[in-house]
């Protein structure tokens, strides 16, 4: 419905399973036809995209937004024409297939949407729709109509509308912790900022409605919000791989890092097609703003090439030598220069702040909320958020954790230590274990689990990741909520058979039914001296609270 990994356009994309022998013929009958059919429906400068991988192909045909349903119709009868072409069979009824198409889109046909659209367009005013409403503008610039109720663009008070400052963020990791922390910069510069999450739709700290709403549809709620004056929304792989960007402007994005996570879905088969799929958030970015990169990530530096928009790099090597050729080309950056965040412009060079004093770092033991820390400040200077906001807001950000829910939550029970954190994949394990080795402790429990959409590759990297780090115990939890097609037992299975091939001794595995008996299991089990490492993915809140009842109590670091 908006930017997507094939165009800046809408459109719809027909998932394939082709043999290599079959492709080349296909393929390229299938693009004829889809060009043929859009032409008779008079679609001007169809744009077809086809894109190969290891298990098919992925065919996609841009679209105007009142033909998204026929689009899917076109793309279909193409590649049905497509076969009967290569297979050398009868003639086609074009005739028949045109007319059926041309039904289709009378019946979907809303011109007053692609007025709507054109016209915002011209404007260079933000335009997001859903089967349900159109808005233009966006926060408290905005106006929303019903679909069934849309005006001609004539009657509309185009003078009254205007957008506000928007970040998007993504990333494999860091994306939840840099958007909550933007929009605590903004915040602290007098902003009523939205913000989109895995947890929720938040407006000026009140939350709109919970759940997970980091893709499309929670940043409509967002930017449909009359009290925003600004907004930071977290984009996740899902939603722009499903259904593209919502939102036709950007003032800034952001992308925090590209590790391999959710391989094999929707065409992403390694991590340069990853890359290029976090890298869809740059497409939307306004000729005056900033996409945002990790200078560390071999995999955004080597696609950097493709974004148009300039860039603002951000690393935590003072001597990394893409930010040094930026900057010394007049570009912007944010940088970790001994122990201090600076950010560096054209106009100078300015510190953010040390960032062992930052709540978020853990004493600067975490490297990974220092490199968010980074991204966020680039982020905040793109839209124009004072150098003193960006500083009030990194000094106090993470002293509890109400600013950060589910990510580094730090706890005490009975001379026990806890850790509670959304870690879930290899990159982010790794991660927070290299913040903690600091931390003494008698034993180490971790308590780990996973969603059924990965791979049994991803769940052995899983566990090897958590092995690395030699933990005494570990606490394999089934998650109910997240089989997505897996057999109840499956996941956890094979991370105890990835532990056992590693040679991690059976007695030190434990199962749990449930994200919360992982929990009171680990607090059950627990010592005086011990660090528990509690991955907690689907109940933040009542873990937390369960830890709570139990004796625990919330620290703000540990002493």
């Amino acid at each position: 419905m908006g930017a997507n990994l094939f165009s800046s356009r809408p459109g719809a994309v027909l998932e394939l399973l082709v043999t290599d022998d079959e492709r080349p013929a296909l393929l390229l009958a299938w693009r004829t036809m889809a060009r043929l059919l859009a032409s008779r429906l008079r679609w001007i400068d169809a744009e077809t995209v086809v894109r190969a991988h290891p298990n098919g192909a992925q065919c996609f045909i841009a679209a105007p937004v009142d033909c998204l349903l026929t689009a899917t119709e076109v793309n279909e009868q193409a590649w049905f024409a497509a076969e009967k072409i290569v297979e050398g069979k009868s003639r086609l009824d074009l005739r028949d297939i045109v007319d059926r198409l041309q039904v289709h889109a009378r019946h979907e046909a809303r011109p007053r949407l692609v007025a709507l659209e054109r016209e915002a367009a011209r404007r260079s005013l933000t335009f997001t729709f859903d089967d349900a409403a159109v808005s233009l503008g966006a926060g408290t610039g905005s106006v929303t109509f019903p679909l069934g109720a849309l005006p001609i663009p004539d009657v509309v008070h185009w003078n009254a509308l205007h957008d506000i400052p928007v970040a998007l963020v993504t990333g494999s990791n860091g994306k939840t912790t840099t958007t909550r922390l933007v929009a605590a910069m903004l915040a602290e510069a007098g902003h009523v900022t939205a913000l989109t999450s895995t947890d929720g739709v938040w407006c000026d700290g009140q939350l709109v409605d919970g759940g997970d709403y980091s893709g499309p549809a929670g940043a409509r709620l967002a930017l449909r919000d009359r009290r925003a004056t600004a907004a930071v929304l977290e984009t996740a792989r899902g939603g722009l791989l499903r259904r593209g960007l919502a939102t036709t402007r950007a003032t800034v994005s952001v992308v925090t890092r590209v590790a391999p996570d959710h391989m094999g879905e929707y065409g992403i088969h390694d991590i340069e097609a990853l890359g290029e799929a976090k890298l869809i958030v740059a497409r939307v970015v306004v000729p005056d703003g900033r996409v945002v990169l990790n200078a560390d990530d071999p995999t955004l530096v080597a696609r950097a090439g493709a974004v148009r928009a300039p860039i603002t790099w951000f690393s935590l090597h003072e001597a990394n030598a893409t930010v040094a050729a930026h900057i010394a080309a007049g570009g912007d950056a944010c940088i970790l220069r001994t122990g201090e965040l600076w950010a560096i412009s054209p106009a100078g060079e300015t510190s953010l702040g040390a960032a062992a004093e930052m709540p978020l770092t853990f004493g600067g033991a975490a490297r990974y909320n220092i490199a968010n820390a980074l991204a966020a400040a680039a982020a905040a200077l793109a839209m124009r958020v004072p150098v003193d906001a960006i500083r009030a807001a990194l000094a106090r950000f993470g002293r509890t954790p109400s600013d950060n829910p589910g990510r580094l939550s730090l706890l005490e029970y009975r001379g026990a230590r806890i850790v509670v954190d959304f870690a879930h994949n290899p990159d982010g394990w790794l991660a927070l274990s290299h913040a903690l080795r600091h931390v003494p402790a008698q034993r180490r429990i971790a308590v780990i689990g996973q969603a059924g959409d990965r791979d049994d590759e991803a769940l052995d990297e899983l566990a090897a990741a958590v092995w690395s780090e030699h933990p005494d115990m570990v606490i394999l939890k089934e998650m109910p909520k997240y089989l997505r097609g897996r057999e109840p037992g499956d996941i956890t299975g094979r991370l105890a058979d990835a532990f056992r091939a590693l040679d991690y001794p059976d007695q030190s595995l434990r199962h749990a039914n449930g994200e919360l008996a992982a929990v009171q299991l680990a607090i059950a089990e627990s010592r005086p001296g011990d660090l528990l490492i509690l991955g907690v993915h689907s109940d933040y809140p009542g873990v937390m609270r369960a830890l709570q009842e139990a004796g625990a109590r919330v620290v703000s670091s540990f002493g």
